[in-house]
């Protein structure tokens, strides 16, 4: 399909940028393309091909590779072959007749690049842009191919407002940076979000950020960002001081960690934080470690990842050194290294999924903190509910929310008894109410709904009592059941579920308590 929808008889030049994701398609159409003409001439370039060897082009019928950044030297090869000449050597350029090239391409000065955006060249309509205001990063982390080059370059603070500007103004809805670390520069950092906290009229923002990086001054700054308007992207990738020196990262983990809790309690800033599993040093206990240590400083969202070997990074380059063995096949992912088996990181990724699943969603924050305080940390709870998704083959399709709810409410049962049981129990009651409509006569068997007559009726009419004093522009629904083990209320208490259809904001779920029915 994709090849039907790309090839035109008036196409003089193909070219694709290549990916870890779209790598094996793009060389299968190359392959095709050439097929159907032969006088094709095909461009690649891109991150996943910037590193090849110069037998690729006895492989592949490609007429040439660029490597680095690619604006300068495409711009040299198109002009070259519409004047019908061979393209003089250039950095960043390799062709059949030059496989080796002349290294990479790397702009010196940002600003000679054209603005996307203000020529009119971008989609501003489909609800996202990425947007760069530099190159480059400051760091060497072994596993990033950014560890290649430590020189950082921006587009001038007068090329990037007026970008944000056109943005801005057009209301595009999300606004992702892609700087590798948005925050190198304070002086530089305040500014651009200065500049945004005084312009924005409805977008929001996407930064990937070193929060160690962040002093005092600009965290006094993002106090002032309003609720959901910054979201910031932060890599711990371990909390091992062993694992990061072994992989290049200089980071104080101290200083990051009082900052993510600075930005946690001081700020409306949502936060996804990043682990990367396989590195070296590692193992898998000491992963978990990692997990807890992240998790209690309470950002949010956390992503866990087995580390990818990217051709050219120098983690890939020392792979034998560390003992680890990786796909041979984009992503490249670690298959297994002299600290993981290949059993642990499968158990990792299982757990990286589930955290998605249950942490991430907040759908479970109940039951999630009841079963936590039993195991102590949240590791081992993910560790064994891993082991109880395996042990059902659950992994195997996507599952609803409900669906969701009935294995947490299987495993609660295969693992506690008696008042525990009914307990953890309940707590998955709540969470699903809160998040999940509860029609009367199809409620999960989790909740108890066998009420009293007298109770039914108190239920309507405090029901009844709520709605009147509402100010609502929605239907109104209910549900009620019986609870035994309320913290800090023991004994049978009636809880009744209120649900508000809003138009513009969906459901709105109250929890009320019945007072004590005589």
């Amino acid at each position: 399909d994709t090849l039907a929808r790309i090839t035109d008889s008036t196409t003089d030049c193909y070219c694709f940028s290549v990916y870890i994701w779209n790598r094996t398609l793009t060389l299968e159409l190359v392959a095709c393309l050439k097929q159907i003409n032969p006088q094709l001439k095909i461009v690649l370039g891109g991150p996943e091909i910037s590193f090849e060897e110069p037998f690729f082009f006895s492989r592949y019928p490609v007429d040439a590779l660029i490597c680095g950044e690619g604006e300068m030297p495409l711009r040299h090869l198109l002009q070259a072959w519409n004047a019908g000449e061979k393209p003089e050597p250039l950095p960043g350029l390799k062709t059949p007749a030059s496989p080796d090239g002349e290294g990479w391409s790397l702009l010196s000065h940002l600003d000679e690049l054209p603005s996307p955006f203000a020529a009119g060249l971008v989609d501003l309509t489909r609800g996202l842009v990425y947007y760069e205001s530099s190159r480059g990063c400051p760091y060497s982390c072994s596993f990033c191919m950014s560890a290649l080059d430590d020189r950082v370059r921006s587009f001038s603070m007068e090329r990037i407002k007026a970008d944000l500007g056109l943005l801005i103004a057009s209301r595009v809805p999300l606004i992702k940076f892609v700087d590798r670390t948005f925050n190198y520069d304070a002086r530089r950092t305040r500014e651009i979000f200065s500049f945004i906290l005084e312009r924005n009229l409805e977008s929001r923002f996407h930064f990937e950020i070193g929060a160690h990086l962040l002093d005092e001054e600009t965290l006094t700054l993002l106090e002032e960002v309003p609720d959901g308007v910054f979201q910031f992207e932060i890599g711990v990738q371990s909390t091992l001081p062993q694992t990061l020196a072994n992989v290049g990262r200089k980071a104080s983990l101290e200083t990051l960690e009082k900052n993510v809790r600075q930005l946690v309690g001081h700020t409306k800033i949502h936060l996804h934080l990043d682990l990367i599993a396989g590195l070296p040093g590692e193992g898998f206990f000491h992963f978990l470690t990692s997990i807890d240590r992240v998790h209690a400083l309470g950002g949010g969202h956390l992503q866990i990842e087995p580390v990818k070997l990217l051709p050219g990074a120098p983690l890939r380059r020392d792979a034998e050194q560390w003992g680890i063995r990786f796909d041979p096949n984009p992503p490249y992912t670690i298959l297994s290294s002299a600290d993981l088996t290949y059993a642990e990181l499968e158990r990792l990724r299982g757990i990286g999924r589930l955290f998605d699943l249950l942490v991430n969603s907040e759908r479970f924050p109940l039951i999630l903190d009841g079963l936590t305080r039993h195991f102590g940390t949240l590791s081992p709870l993910l560790d064994d509910l891993d082991a109880f998704w395996r042990d059902g083959d659950l992994y195997g399709q996507s599952r609803s929310l409900r669906d969701l709810y009935l294995i947490v409410n299987d495993y609660l049962t295969m693992r506690f008894a008696a008042e525990q049981l009914a307990a953890f129990r309940e707590l998955l009651a709540r969470d699903y109410a809160h998040n999940e409509r509860v029609v009367g006569g199809s409620a999960p068997a989790f909740f108890d709904d066998r009420l009293t007559d007298e109770e039914q009726s108190a239920v309507r009419k405090l029901v009844k009592a709520e709605v009147a004093g509402m100010d609502r522009a929605g239907k109104v629904q209910y549900f009620a059941a019986a609870f035994q083990h309320l913290p800090q209320r023991p004994g049978r208490r009636i809880l009744v579920f209120l649900y508000v259809a809003k138009t513009a904001s969906g459901l709105d779920v109250r929890e009320l308590e019945l007072a004590e029915v005589n």
